[in-house]
């Protein structure tokens, strides 16, 4: 009889984790459907900015921040060459290469703007040529409106290469143009993959527009109902054979 009663604690004491177990596989389920939820809004809210339309720069920059992003936006501005950097180690396609980032002067104001012109094919994925992207001396700007980069571990800059970056930071192009820098930044839209601009300068690879997904939270949730089911599962079964055994054994 002490056997059996030991052999019922430890099966309770069993299913009492088992109920946490799986209680936590749930919730972590739910936390998963309510990031897929976040996520849809989100595609929604970014899909809405899309098909209103380019608005003006200045008006997507009078925004809130989180406002601004992803606004597709049109601008004419003149690019000043001499002061354009490069952030470092972007590949596309699977080859190396630098994002050409260049101040535009904005008319009426002494405000930059921090202008991703696009991708162009670099070796070491930190030097370019950058005299040979030159294109018109007055651009016409379609692009989308982005935030500045977080900052990440270690220096903004390679030391091997000043005009390399390794991140868009506002307030080290401010102090790298000496001048003020917008609030946010700005990718060129467009499909060019490369060729002759009429200035005979050679365009860069520009940005597509951008793909929403849902992301591998539905897939996650499953995941973890399927886990809280195992374990509901499995302590039936260990319930249902101690059962038998006990039933096949003598009473003592």
């Amino acid at each position: 009889m002490r056997a059996r009663a030991g052999s019922t604690v430890k099966t309770v004491l069993f299913g009492l984790l088992v109920v946490v177990a799986a209680g936590v596989c749930v919730r972590l389920g739910f936390w998963q459907l309510d990031r897929l939820a976040q996520r849809r809004a989100y595609n929604a809210a970014v899909a809405a900015r899309l098909d209103a339309g380019a608005e003006p720069l200045r008006a997507a920059l009078a925004r809130d921040t989180a406002e601004s992003r992803w606004r597709r936006v049109s601008a004419v501005g003149v690019p000043d060459y001499e002061r354009e950097v490069v952030l470092a180690s972007r590949t596309r396609g699977g080859s190396p290469g630098v994002w050409l980032i260049t101040p535009v002067q904005l008319p009426g104001t002494d405000t930059l703007l921090a202008y991703v012109r696009g991708w162009v094919y670099s070796p070491n994925g930190r030097t370019v040529d950058r005299s040979q992207w030159r294109e018109s001396d007055s651009l016409a700007i379609d692009g989308l409106v982005d935030a500045f980069h977080r900052p990440a571990a270690g220096a903004v800059r390679l030391t091997s290469d000043t005009r390399a970056f390794r991140w868009l930071e506002r307030d080290t192009l401010a102090a790298e143009w000496r001048a003020p820098v917008a609030s946010m930044l700005v990718y060129q839209l467009g499909d060019t993959i490369g060729g002759y601009a009429e200035t005979g300068g050679v365009v860069p690879a520009r940005f597509p527009m951008p793909t929403m997904n849902e992301g591998p939270h539905k897939s996650y949730a499953l995941q973890w109902f399927g886990f809280a089911i195992v374990f509901v599962v499995g302590y039936g079964a260990v319930v249902v054979t101690a059962r038998k055994r006990a039933a096949q054994s003598p009473m003592l």
